[in-house]
């Protein structure tokens, strides 16, 4: 094998990794039930529902006046 197609596969194998583990942290509804009055923010201005999620948080813009990138409930596990 030569080294461009070492490099190609190396650069796929890498890339499908993040992918991968952005689906095994994807957040749950219940988690992102999160009342408007009670969201804490998680973006700046103008962040979009895919920046928001990147930063492992829920994004929601049902509301205007409402937070939209958010930080989630935190699971009952972490709690105790």
């Amino acid at each position: 094998m030569d080294y461009r197609m070492f490099c190609l596969v190396a650069i796929v194998l890498v890339v499908s990794s993040f992918s991968t583990a952005n689906e095994e942290a994807a957040l749950t509804e219940d988690q992102c039930s999160v009342q408007a009055h009670a969201r804490v923010n998680c973006g700046e201005p103008g962040i979009t529902p895919s920046g928001c999620s990147n930063k492992g948080c829920c994004f929601d813009s049902s509301d205007p006046d409402a937070i939209w990138c958010f930080y989630p409930k935190p699971d009952d596990e972490e709690c105790l």
